[in-house]
């Protein structure tokens, strides 16, 4: 029997335990990526975004302006004008060159005859006086709506006050001092005067006439009467027209030779008339307008708002007050 011998396994020698293996390096991040740097607006892209939001502005301005014209700087106007007036009449009557009729006498430096021209419309021609509405007011000739915003007119193809015949005299009832707002107040017997370069003058009212009322008797020869017009109405929007006719008393004065009738009257001096002839300054100063509202838009983007703001306000301002005192002339010129 063999006998087979196994040999012990060789005891294993301990291995060293492997060294850890370092990670692979990793990949750097990729840097973030950076926005293209932004070009400045030009001014003119400014300048086309911003002027739509601007004129629309602007426009509202101007017409809450003209409301504000309308109501208070209007008649702030009126009282400027009648104190220059007042002292310039007052200066006329003083020297006796006065007018007196539809024409004066002008005369040139050195010239010993004076040429005979037709009164121009604006200027001063009487003194009204009515102490039961508290009124003295400058009359200026004619009645045109640029002429009424000064005061009352008196209508160019009429007599003057104190004459032999019926002067006619227009007022506004409410805008640029609204002289004749109160005319509706007057009673029969009520005293009027009116100074001329002929002297004082006065008139007691017969009454008031309504739309549809019949007028008062033709006048005999040499007596003379006064017609005060004025819109009837809520302020601000004339419907017809209210008179108040008063009888001269006083001693009529002469009566030049006339040299046009009503039919030479232009269309904008009848009653509750606009004057069309506003439209061309009217668009004059709305060009311009519309350049200062394109330049305080460019300066708004090259300087900033409040920089732009401070040149630009009173320039504006005034421009308003330019469209609004034209805008005026398109209204009814007894409102």
């Amino acid at each position: 029997m063999t006998i087979t011998m196994h040999e012990p396994p060789a005891a294993s020698t301990p291995r060293e335990p492997a060294a850890p293996v370092p990670p692979p390096p990793s990949a750097p991040a990729p840097p973030a990526a950076t926005p293209p740097p932004r070009r400045p607006d030009s001014p003119v892209i400014v300048l086309a975004l911003q002027v739509p939001g601007i004129a629309l502005s602007i426009l509202a301005a101007v017409t809450l302006g003209f409301v504000v014209h309308l109501t208070v700087i209007s008649q702030l106007q009126y009282q400027r004008n009648q104190q220059t007036a007042f002292a310039d009449f007052r200066a006329e009557l003083a020297r006796g060159t006065a007018p007196v009729g539809q024409t004066r006498l002008e005369f040139t430096d050195g010239a010993e005859e004076g040429t005979e021209r037709l009164v121009e419309p604006g200027s001063a021609v009487a003194v009204l006086e009515i102490p039961a509405v508290g009124l003295r007011t400058v009359v200026f000739e004619g009645t045109r709506g640029d002429v009424l915003q000064k005061g009352p007119g008196h209508r160019r193809d009429s007599v003057l006050p104190g004459q032999a015949g019926t002067a006619v005299v227009m007022g506004r009832r409410a805008a640029y001092g609204g002289p004749f707002r109160d005319l509706d107040l007057l009673l029969p017997g009520d005293r009027i005067t009116a100074t001329t370069g002929q002297g004082t003058h006065e008139y007691r009212v017969r009454g008031l006439r309504y739309p549809g009322e019949p007028a008062p008797p033709p006048l005999t020869e040499g007596k003379g009467r006064i017609t005060l017009v004025t819109a009837d109405g809520s302020p601000f929007v004339p419907q017809d027209l209210v008179r108040v006719d008063a009888d001269l008393v006083s001693t009529v004065q002469p009566t030049p030779a006339r040299k046009f009738n009503a039919a030479s009257l232009p269309p904008a001096e009848a009653a509750l008339a606009t004057d069309q002839g506003a439209w061309t300054p009217l668009m004059l100063w709305a060009q311009a307008l519309l350049l200062a509202t394109l330049a305080i838009t460019y300066l708004r983007a090259r300087w900033g708002g409040w920089q732009a703001w401070v040149v630009g306000a009173p320039v504006l301002l005034a421009l308003g007050l330019a469209i609004a005192d034209q805008a005026a002339r398109l209204l009814p010129n007894l409102l």
